[in-house]
């Protein structure tokens, strides 16, 4: 069978609705599913986003997995931390949830869980040989049943009751962007007696007022303007599927994740000393010396959820996070990236401190950092310049953390810079990043590893 090769990447399965994901590709991907996990499991839960197309793909997936034999356990629509909740909740061997993230409305696919583990990277590429081969089981005697179940109620149970909040007065804005978390992170807020002020909390999959995707300024102005205008102590954002936050704080800044991990990774060290915190390679120098700092271990990671989550199990990390806001509790939680909870727990770090969010992290030392910059860079080569960038570093002896990319130390300790270079696993790009203690030298860094990547390329005749 012909399926579009790109659109089965690193974390998830992703593309164009109408163009890659057409009712025959969704059907196949459900009957290789159901083909792969037929050891040990009889029921897949299955959820999906706001998005126009998620109707018609989970009639398309389910069908090809109740060919197999498996039983569907629909959730309905909501974000994808509810897809995972009900994962560790309900009697299931796996999970699907249907969502396209905070990318644009019309492009969705599917984020797999299995046995409450994330389903990727080379298990996603044998699902899709499997599919191009027509390696599928054959078809069982009775088709999968479906059961349709509201897992909401637990969900705002398993959510509220592992927050504690000495007062209710905290003012904030939620800006939902009109994805999937809207409406249950405003059912979990007015249960614990909260009052937020709600931006864009209804769903459409059209997303009108703007772009669900937190890590991008521009989204985030209406919030900002909201805060500014009501003044509200936090301003709290979703993406698309309410797997990642972004915040604002009191003025109006933006609060990056690796701040956001700051904030949590001290409310958590001070009940929790020596507990292990993961970080990945975008995020500032300034959070791993934080973290030790405050008598924690800190740890440097790859990007992606997938792979954060799986080393938290394997560290036994309490507490984990992104620059582009997963954040990941096992500290009264179940481990997974869930900005409803994320906020919830930011909120009640307010609600036990009169600080403003700046005078929290006054005193964490100011650095210049420069946004996560992507440059387009053909799959065949990315991974190549990457080698050549880090080799050219490492035989000038400079240390190079290569775990993810290069992330090449330029600094000193008393004074860390240094300069990110890493193949995206979701598209053909590199990505950049750097940080130093002043402005004019973050961006000589900037200038002299762009111009050896220009040259790298060249050679790759790329």
């Amino acid at each position: 069978m012909q399926v579009p090769k790109q659109i089965f990447r690193e974390y998830d399965i992703r593309g164009v609705a109408d163009r890659d994901l057409t009712d025959p590709v969704a059907h196949a991907i459900g009957r290789g599913l159901g083909t792969m996990w037929q050891e040990g499991v009889r029921r897949i839960a299955v959820g999906r986003d706001c998005r126009l197309s998620g109707d018609r793909l989970f009639a398309a997936l389910t069908s090809g997995l109740r060919r197999t034999g498996l039983e569907v356990i629909d959730i309905g629509v909501g974000p994808t931390p509810y897809l995972y909740s009900a994962a560790h909740a309900l009697d299931v061997g796996g999970g699907i949830m249907i969502t396209g993230s905070h990318n644009p409305g019309d492009e969705n696919g599917f984020k797999l869980v299995r046995n409450k583990a994330s389903f990727y990277g080379p298990e996603i590429q044998t699902l899709r040989a499997l599919i191009e081969e027509e390696h599928f089981v054959a078809d069982a005697p009775t088709e999968g049943t479906y059961v349709a179940v509201d897992h909401k109620p637990d969900y705002i149970e398993r959510v509220t009751s592992r927050v504690t909040f000495k007062n209710t007065n905290v003012k904030f804005v939620i800006d939902a962007g009109n994805g999937s978390g809207g409406p249950l992170g405003l059912a979990c807020m007015r249960r614990l007696g909260l009052n937020p002020d709600p931006l864009f909390c209804e769903m459409d999959g059209r997303f009108p007022n703007h772009h669900p995707d937190p890590t991008v300024s521009k989204n985030l102005e209406a919030l900002i303007a909201r805060v500014r205008e009501t003044g509200a102590r936090v301003g709290l954002a979703y993406d698309g599927d309410a797997d990642r936050l972004g915040a604002v704080d009191a003025n109006g800044d933006i609060i990056w994740g690796d701040k956001l991990l700051i904030l949590f990774a001290r409310a958590l060290l001070r009940e929790h000393p020596g507990a292990a915190v993961i970080g990945e390679v975008k995020c500032s120098q300034t959070l791993y010396d934080d973290i030790a700092k405050h008598g924690g271990r800190p740890i440097l990671w790859k990007t992606g959820h997938s792979l954060i989550k799986t080393k938290m199990k394997e560290e036994h990390a309490l507490l984990a996070g992104e620059m582009s806001g997963h954040l990941f509790f096992a500290d009264r939680y179940f481990g997974y990236d869930d900005a409803l909870y994320a906020g919830l727990r930011l909120l009640e770090i307010l609600a036990h401190d009169d600080r403003t969010i700046g005078e929290m992290l006054a005193d964490v030392p100011k650095t210049f950092v420069t946004p996560e910059l992507r440059v387009d860079c053909p799959d065949a080569v990315k991974f190549k310049v990457v080698a050549a960038i880090t080799a050219h570093y490492k035989n000038a002896g400079l240390e190079v953390v290569d775990i993810d990319g290069a992330r090449v130390q330029f600094g000193t300790p008393e004074a860390p810079a240094w300069g990110l270079v890493r193949a995206s696993n979701t598209g053909p790009v590199l990505v950049m990043r750097f940080e130093a203690p002043t402005e004019a030298e973050r961006d000589r860094l900037h200038r002299e590893v762009e111009a050896e990547v220009t040259k790298v390329r060249a050679a790759l005749g790329a």
